[in-house]
């Protein structure tokens, strides 16, 4: 697995915060595909359910980043 910074215009950038940036609109669309069908009324909590897909998210990019990084 090989992680290296990104240079962006002269700055570096973690790779973490690449792949965060890259999640989000992921939540995002996900996030308002369960609120056209209404399954976020039964959810209990659905900010601390968001966030745990949003960890997931991240989690499945980071594997996927490592794989094909080899």
């Amino acid at each position: 697995m090989k992680f290296a910074e990104i240079n962006l215009l002269g700055v570096y950038v973690a790779p973490v915060a690449v792949i965060i940036a890259a999640a989000w609109p992921l939540l995002v669309m996900f996030r308002r595909s369960m609120d056209r069908f209404g399954l976020l009324r039964h959810v209990w909590h659905p900010a601390l359910f968001e966030l745990a897909v949003y960890v997931i998210l991240i989690y499945c990019i980071t594997i996927l980043t490592a794989r094909w990084s080899i």
